[in-house]
């Protein structure tokens, strides 16, 4: 290992959409792009948001020389506030995304820790051995950036979430001649963004989706309320803009949305005039077909203005007979069902609602197949890694660097935790590393496992009931009870002989025990009641003994 090498270490995005995470490290240097989290799935009862296991990082900070984060999608800056309380270095990104860093890390009492060092494209920053060039790519973000890494071993490049837009608005584009100019020296390996490979020819271009957003308003009668991505400022400019050329004010709700709207227009992105803006107290005073409201809730979010709107629920805002509802997001995979329960409920209510499904209105911000097969041929890598994505979707973007001329044996999967090390000349695997990601619930990290998420689902499914027994075997046995509480198994009040039955039951078992024996009784009593319910109602709750012996405290 005295030659010149370089590790690549997945921690996140590797098998997964989401959780981006990548170390890059020398003997002297370590550099980390990306720390973003993964929003639960349903089955993970109870878990806020999913983290990389960190512990890599941390346990090298003596020769980490920066972060660079790629965009300020939550996926890909998300789980920072988790790294920082351990370690310290400057982060370099965009204006924007790091506007959104500080934001978070204030959030977490993290403001002290703050070294933020802005970049522009085709800026040029040395951490170490590593020299990063940053070249602006086109997202449903702002301010993104692919990389153009320098290496002791040779050229990388990180293409960051990115899509190529064949017809730019506002300079929204992806630099493709930087990205040429920078692998005209030759390019090592290329990292490329796996999401859409299943999509065959190109996204729809943001052009495309204004259009389709101009006809809707254009006929629109009633209020138009949008719902959106609150990062995404580009197309929050655009119906700023319809909203001027139609003669209608905007109005927002939403805590995530204002502050991103904040921050951009703090920082230039974002262009409205007074004239273009209202409060929410001031719509009472102005026509319906005056008004365009933007809200949080594209993922049917509980809690979000439109799911409250949708219930009824929202304090300021009722829907009105005639409200046209433009949801221009994505699905994303497991909301699925709360969306639909809020566009039916909107329409219950009386408003038309449009979604992607039917309209036009929402174009993805990761490249289609046709896209990626722009970046391999302008990249032309010796060597080819597949991220972000689902392991199918690696398996088939590195079948499309195959057919772009990159060699079979260059084309590598990795998953997380394992990690390669690049020389000037060969290549090698390394042994994996611990790299399962950590659930985050309230204020504790990694302390729920898969014990904890077990017991979760089996209170949730079958219900939880608790014995409770005071004995005082010197005086007769049983002082009080049994008592048997039920919660989420039966309804009491119904099925109260059930209940009685039971009781029974643990005056079977005490007589048949020695009272002394408090712990033999109990998991008796809790056997006992396990076999009753199950051979009585076919469901098996989590049984609570709880037996006191007031004779040993006596004592």
């Amino acid at each position: 290992m005295n030659k010149p090498h370089v590790t690549l270490t997945p921690l996140g995005g590797l098998g997964e959409i989401g959780m981006n995470c990548m170390a890059l490290e020398t003997p002297d240097s370590l550099v980390l792009i990306d720390c973003g989290l993964m929003f639960p799935d349903d089955y993970l009862l109870g878990v806020d948001v999913v983290i990389p296991c960190l512990d890599f990082i941390i346990e090298r900070q003596d020769k980490l020389k920066g972060i660079v984060l790629t965009h300020g999608h939550e996926d890909h800056i998300g789980a920072l506030p988790w790294l920082m309380k351990q370690v310290r270095a400057p982060l370099f990104s965009s204006e924007f995304t790091l506007a959104l860093v500080r934001r978070k890390l204030e959030e977490h009492g993290l403001a002290d820790t703050l070294d933020l060092r802005p970049v522009k494209g085709r800026d040029k920053v040395s951490l170490g051995e590593f020299t990063f060039h940053f070249f602006r790519v086109c997202h449903s973000i702002i301010e993104g950036f692919g990389l153009g890494i320098e290496t002791p071993v040779g050229r990388i490049f990180h293409t960051g979430d990115f899509k190529i837009d064949r017809n730019p608005m506002d300079g929204h584009a992806t630099d493709l001649e930087g990205i040429r100019q920078f692998a005209s020296q030759g390019v090592k390996l290329l990292f490329s963004d796996s999401t859409n490979v299943e999509r065959d020819g190109f996204a729809l271009t943001e052009r495309e989706i204004k259009a389709s957003l101009n006809d809707i308003v254009k006929k629109a009668k009633g209020r138009i309320l949008v719902t959106l991505f609150s990062s995404h400022i580009q197309r929050i400019q655009e119906i700023f803009d319809l909203a001027r050329e139609y003669g209608r004010k905007v109005a927002i709700s939403g805590k995530s949305i204002a502050s991103n709207i904040e921050i951009a227009r703090e920082l230039g992105h974002l262009h409205f005039s007074q004239d273009n803006y209202c409060e929410l107290e001031d719509l009472p005073g102005l026509d319906d077909s005056k008004v365009v409201l933007i809200l949080t809730g594209s993922q049917g979010e509980p809690l979000s203005a439109l799911s409250r709107l949708s219930r009824g629920e929202h304090r300021q805002l009722n829907v009105h007979k005639g409200d046209t509802v433009i949801m221009s997001s994505r699905f994303i995979p497991g909301n699925t069902k709360a969306i639909t329960k809020v566009i039916n409920d909107l329409y219950r209510l009386g408003a038309e609602v449009l979604y992607k499904k039917v309209q036009a209105i929402h174009a993805s911000g990761h490249a289609h197949k046709e896209e990626l097969r722009i970046m391999l041929e302008t990249v032309s890598p010796k060597f080819f890694i597949p991220v972000h994505g689902e392991y199918r979707h690696l398996l088939k973007h590195a079948d499309l660097a195959q057919e772009c001329g990159v060699a079979p044996e260059r084309t590598i999967i990795l998953e997380d935790g394992h990690p390669i090390t690049f020389f000037k000349d060969s290549i090698r695997l390394e042994e994996t590393i611990r790299a399962e990601s950590l659930l985050v619930d309230g204020k504790g990290v990694g302390d729920v496992g898969q014990t904890v998420i077990k017991e979760r689902q089996i209170l949730g499914g079958e219900g939880l009931v608790i014995v409770v027994l005071v004995v005082d075997p010197g005086r007769g046995g049983i002082v009080l009870g049994p008592q048997i509480l039920s919660k989420g198994f039966i309804f009491e009040q119904h099925l109260s002989h059930v209940l009685e039955d039971a009781k029974e039951i643990v005056l079977d078992v005490f007589e048949n025990i020695d009272p002394r024996d408090t712990r033999k009784l109990k998991e008796r009593i809790r056997s006992s009641l396990r076999r009753f319910f199950k051979k009585l109602l076919g469901r098996d709750p989590v049984v609570v003994p709880l037996v006191i012996d007031i004779s040993k405290d006596e004592k």
